[in-house]
């Protein structure tokens, strides 16, 4: 008689074991009783079912990430690259994640790659390498379209690199180059430009005050004289030597020698 209440306690013990489930904080159990789905999830914590009647599956709610392979993409301007993206998500929903879809992860997974085509194949190069923080936010809010109805949140969609072909490299590098060309000497003419103005400028006052070119002389000296140098400039107007030139002072200057 022992042996058999030893039998039966071990029966109740296993069978009590088989019933008592511990989920964690980000786990949730969906329950099929006899094949109907039991409402609403369970967890966190100590779960109880009524085991073999009851059958439970797991479900995580952490975010999960998946790193897109390289996709192939022709843009709107007819270029061929490869890009690969990185997409978070999360389920929100336990039951509706694992009572509407097969395998939810490759359900996301496959419409990630195909929305990332689709979207891309509408922007031209010089918007997608440009633009990318757009692009990403709209692929976000497609798939977060689409999956809300299986109970899943797209949280975060990432274009990670854009592999360019070689040919596609250099003729970017040579335009950037041809733009840097192109500022450098917008940059020139415009700084041309100024000095021209401030020019203009400093012969009106001269023009007004004389002596404004006998001060500038005198500064000119000063300088000469820091760099220790020998050599003293003295400006003497050009008609000053003609009215010399003609009164005998100095000779005449020979254009040419006679033949």
């Amino acid at each position: 008689m022992s042996m058999f209440v030893i039998v039966v306690l071990v029966i109740v013990f296993m069978w009590v074991s088989s019933c008592l489930n511990v989920l964690r904080e980000y786990e949730r159990a969906v329950v099929f009783r006899l094949g109907r789905l039991q409402r609403p999830d369970k967890g966190p914590g100590l779960i109880f079912i009524l085991w073999p009647i009851d059958k439970l599956v797991r479900v995580s709610l952490r975010l999960m990430t998946w790193d897109m392979p390289p996709q192939d993409i022709i843009t709107r301007d007819n270029v061929s690259l490869k890009v690969n993206a990185v997409v978070y998500f999360r389920v929100v929903s336990a039951q509706q994640a694992f009572v509407e879809l097969e395998n939810y992860r490759y359900a996301v997974e496959q419409l990630a790659q195909t929305t990332l085509r689709s979207v891309l194949g509408e922007v031209e190069l010089d918007d997608l390498l440009s633009q990318r923080e757009k692009l990403n936010s709209r692929v976000q809010a497609i798939l977060d379209e689409h999956t809300e109805p299986w109970g899943i949140k797209v949280t975060k969609v990432e274009v990670r690199q854009v592999d360019l072909p070689q040919e596609m490299q250099r003729a970017i590098a040579a335009q950037a180059e041809a733009e840097r060309e192109r500022r450098a000497k917008i940059i020139h003419a415009d700084a041309e430009y100024q000095a021209s103005t401030k020019l203009a400028e400093a012969a009106a006052v001269i023009a007004r005050e004389p002596v404004a070119i006998t001060l500038r002389y005198l500064q000119t000296l000063v300088e000469i004289g820091t760099e220790k140098n020998t050599t003293v400039v003295f400006p003497v107007p050009v008609e000053l030597l003609s009215a010399l030139m003609g009164k005998g002072i100095l000779p005449p200057v020979i254009e040419g020698e006679k033949k």
